[in-house]
């Protein structure tokens, strides 16, 4: 999950809109009202201004201002998450289910270790997390491929460019010029299809190559106790998955670059700042 830079960051924002600024400053108003003079008001917009500039620049308010933001994407992605996880039909939620079981089955093997070995355990957990968390993004990726390609006929694609090709000779010049963009069109469809269903393959293996290797790893956990091999093993694994994950990004990269006659609203990225509490649907169109 990206982290916002110190530069997206309005750290004047957060200071000014924080509670006790706007209880302090409401409490300068009411006293001007009560006392019938302006010079609360004055003093109370210097001391704004002595806050607004000293506060913002303090280190342990904008490490305090980074915690707000982590929690809020944290949120946020959760929500993206389980409306991902609400679209998947039922035999991807049965298969997630099953990662889930094997990632506790794991945790609860290398939970029985010692306590020198728990910052291993920790960082395991992590990892476990992660990987759980890529995989319903990958099975979501797969489901959104899946009805792609069941939505579109290549076949019937196929012969509507040769039909425009064989009667281009006989069509009016202004015809020609419409039908050779069309067969331009058909072309890209044909083209695109074959790379989504490429796709789809990387990641139906992908997902597959995640079940096998969790699997080993709770074999291993019930008798090895080095968890630095597990470690290891969990970095190479969320590594294939990253790489996966942007093989994901760049076939949705297809769908935005897709002119509106070949394909609905584009599939977003899965960005962290989206507020929606559904993940948005690609369709497209035959």
């Amino acid at each position: 999950m990206p982290e916002k830079d110190d530069d997206q960051i309005n750290f004047v924002k957060a200071a000014f809109h924080l509670q006790y600024n706007w209880i302090a400053m409401a409490g300068a108003a009411a006293f001007a009202l009560v006392s019938g003079s302006a010079l609360p008001i004055l003093l109370g917009a210097g001391l704004e201004l002595m806050y607004l500039s000293l506060v913002p620049n303090n280190s342990r308010f904008q490490r305090l201002v980074r915690s707000w933001q982590w929690e809020d994407q944290k949120r946020s992605y959760q929500v993206k998450l389980s409306a991902m996880f609400s679209e998947l039909p039922p035999e991807m939620r049965t298969r997630y289910a099953h990662v889930a079981e094997v990632c506790g089955a794991i945790r609860a093997n290398y939970g029985r270790l010692s306590a020198t070995s728990q910052m291993f355990v920790k960082q395991m957990e992590d990892k476990l997390q992660g990987l759980q968390q890529g995989y319903v993004r990958l099975l979501w990726a797969a489901h959104q491929q899946r009805e792609y390609l069941q939505l579109t006929n290549p076949a019937e694609i196929q012969r509507e460019q040769e039909m425009l090709q064989k009667g281009l000779a006989a069509d009016a010049p202004k015809v020609q010029e419409i039908n050779r963009k069309r067969i331009e069109i058909l072309a890209k469809r044909i083209e695109k299809f074959q790379k989504i269903r490429e796709n789809s393959q990387v990641i139906d293996a992908q997902c597959a190559a995640t079940e096998d290797v969790l699997q080993l790893i709770r074999d291993q956990s019930v008798t090895m106790r080095d968890p630095q091999q597990i470690s290891d093993q969990l970095d190479n694994l969320v590594q294939d998955v990253e790489q996966t994950e942007q093989t994901v990004k760049e076939v949705e990269a297809i769908f935005e670059m897709a002119t509106p006659d070949e394909v609905g609203p584009p599939l977003p990225g899965l960005s962290q700042d989206q507020p929606s509490s559904q993940a948005p649907r690609t369709r497209v169109r035959n």
